[in-house]
């Protein structure tokens, strides 16, 4: 199956945080979407990683999904090497994607940063055909995604552009809420982490809102570009 888009996250729910309304939208366009997560979020501080799997599985339902795998590289630990580059352009090549969406550039999570830049240089290498991969001991075409586009986490970094997702943030918020391990819950026992406060849980909606302000519209979602963003026609701007 081929993808117009796929969005990849060093964690179980990175994705559902920062571009879900963006992939919602366009799953509702008639576009093809899946998700790749790099690891299983298993030194979380709340939950388990068999935990976050079951999230991740009933937050894919809620944005209606077409695949999503996780491909359990070390939580923390994981390297922008040969080894991790290859796993990742595997994934690429199967799924084809015209759009990748992934890790913020610069975020408070070591994992963010480390992902933005494991994800971008295996979309390069990913088109030199030089590089053998195979999936099922068939050679693999080589393949590069048109573009690359980082969401934007924790820090507020200034967006390159803004996705309007007017219509579709009641969606992405039962995704994020999908990861009921991870969000506040005032019944919960675990201990408190920087995303478990109530602030964290309405910054989603008001950091969308005030984007939207910004472009003139109800909610945004915002990226970083890696190339000049391009239109048709200056009509196009909204």
């Amino acid at each position: 199956m081929k993808l117009d888009l796929l969005a990849i996250g060093a964690h179980p729910d990175d994705i559902e945080l920062s571009c879900a309304g963006t992939i919602a939208k366009e799953v509702a366009r008639g576009k093809k979407v899946g998700v790749l997560d790099l690891t299983r979020g298993e030194l979380g501080t709340r939950g388990t990683a068999d935990m976050r799997d079951k999230e991740a599985a009933d937050a894919s339902k809620i944005l209606g999904l077409h695949m999503r795998h996780n491909l359990k590289f070390k939580d923390g630990f994981f390297s922008n090497n040969k080894k991790h580059q290859l796993e990742i352009i595997k994934v690429i090549r199967k799924y084809r994607p015209e759009i990748i969406l992934c890790n913020a550039v610069n975020d408070r999570h070591i994992d963010h940063g480390k992902g933005a830049q494991l994800v971008s240089d295996a979309c390069f290498l990913s088109g030199l055909r030089r590089i053998e991969t195979k999936e099922d001991a068939v050679v693999q075409e080589a393949w590069r995604p048109k573009h690359v586009y980082h969401y934007i986490q924790w820090k507020n970094l200034p967006p390159d552009i803004a996705v309007d997702i007017t219509g579709y943030m009641d969606i992405k918020l039962k995704s994020v809420l999908a990861y009921k391990s991870q969000f506040f819950d005032e019944d919960s026992d675990e201990p408190a982490t920087p995303i478990s406060s109530d602030n964290f849980l309405d910054s989603i909606t008001y950091r969308a809102r005030d984007l939207g302000r910004l472009i003139g519209t109800e909610y945004a979602e915002g990226y970083n570009v890696e190339r000049y963003p391009a239109v048709d026609s200056i009509f196009d701007l909204i």
